[in-house]
């Protein structure tokens, strides 16, 4: 294999530093060429002084000089702000891009790398979940090659590998449940940050642990695996599995089903994206089946965690309601970390915000950016922040 230039877009975040993980323990297959960073500017520079990147990003204008003078002695160049996210995106010396960036945040510098025809490993599901039509319009146009990082994607993708010519009838995404499977409304009234921070299978970033909890995880990647994989909203189905072990299922049009299985880690299909088409070898944790003696599935709990119907429908009314959907979610979840809202009221803030924002059957680039801002606008006015 080819040694990889990799372009860590959120390298400071929980991807960004298992993607590091893995190019540390196999330096031979990969070098740094971009690390970026939004506000992380310490973690960023010792991460920079480790991999000596050609070139480090940090997002939070107000700490360049900082970043600046600690990099002075080096050979690595030091840009800031948001756009020079996707001036760096735009550089010809990276072969591969680890898209970790959370959020809508993520979208321009990952166009950029798709419009650049760079392989991108694709842990930003926010990306096709705001703009999956225009993405992968281009990603078609360009060839670029899109490789899923999230595990239930990744999953679907590596069920995938070899059956180009055969039909998908389905897919079914797995859902651990998050921390509250089995919790009725009267108990979620009083759920605080805290404990919603608490995955039980997962260690993630806080974001993606409390769109976990709420089950809105779920259905943003409902929408991402809808234009990853070329499907009709009827062809994705959610199932409950408290184990974590099958990360997601193919069924096929004769009624056989792949599944990808492994304990929960995603270190794995992070080295799987990156290393891809080959398997590399690893001292990752291994499976034991005699260690789990029943694999539990059952049917999401819709009633109760409300995002995940929120979600479906926005999967199949399309345009920009995943746009506003996903704006509104950013802006209630960034509330609930703060304690400035409670947790059911997430799922009132998003409903709201779905029904406030005019619909835009076939939105341009633009128009999803101007339907992202009305949506944050609306969704921040209904806490007063």
């Amino acid at each position: 294999m080819q040694k990889k230039r990799i372009a860590i877009f959120g390298s400071t975040g929980s991807i960004g530093t298992q993607a590091l993980d893995v190019i540390r323990a196999n330096p031979s297959l990969f070098e740094v060429e971009i690390l970026t960073a939004q506000t992380s500017d310490e973690l960023l520079v010792k991460q920079a002084m480790e991999f000596k990147p050609n070139a480090v990003v940090i997002g939070d204008e107000a700490k360049y000089q900082k970043v600046k003078e600690a990099l002075a002695n080096t050979d690595t160049k030091v840009f800031a702000g948001e756009a020079a996210l996707e001036e760096v995106a735009d550089f010809d010396s990276y072969d591969f891009m680890l898209a970790g960036i959370v959020g809508f945040a993520g979208l321009k510098p990952t166009f950029k790398a798709v419009e650049k025809g760079k392989t991108v490993g694709l842990a930003n599901k926010e990306t096709l979940v705001v703009a999956g039509d225009l993405v992968m319009q281009k990603a078609i146009e360009k060839r670029t090659p899109i490789i899923p990082v999230d595990s239930e994607h990744s999953a679907i993708f590596q069920c995938l590998v070899g059956e180009g010519r055969n039909k998908i009838e389905k897919i079914i995404l797995t859902a651990s449940g998050g921390p509250f499977l089995g919790k009725k409304p009267n108990f979620l009234v009083n759920v605080k940050r805290d404990h919603a921070l608490q995955h039980p299978n997962w260690a993630m970033g806080a974001k993606i642990t409390i769109d976990s909890a709420t089950l809105m995880n779920k259905g943003l990647e409902m929408i991402e695996a809808k234009w990853l994989f070329n499907l009709q909203p009827e062809q994705i189905q959610v199932v409950v599995h408290p184990q974590s072990i099958i990360h997601s299922m193919v069924q096929f049009e004769d009624g056989s089903i792949k599944a990808q299985m492994g304990l929960p880690d995603m270190k794995l299909p992070i080295q799987y994206a990156m290393a891809f088409p080959g398997r590399l070898k690893n001292d990752f944790p291994r499976m034991d089946f005699r260690k789990f003696a029943t694999l539990n599935f059952d049917e999401p709990d819709v009633k109760t965690f409300r995002n995940l119907a929120l979600a479906t429908e926005a999967l199949f009314k399309g345009g920009n309601v995943p746009c506003v959907l996903n704006a509104a979610n950013e802006i209630a979840v960034w509330a609930f970390l703060r304690n400035r809202t409670g947790f059911l009221d997430m799922t009132t803030m998003v409903e709201k915000t779905m029904q406030h924002v005019p619909f835009i059957e076939k939105p341009t680039l633009q128009e999803y950016f101007d339907s992202d801002g009305e949506a944050r606008n609306f969704a921040a006015s209904l806490i007063n922040l």
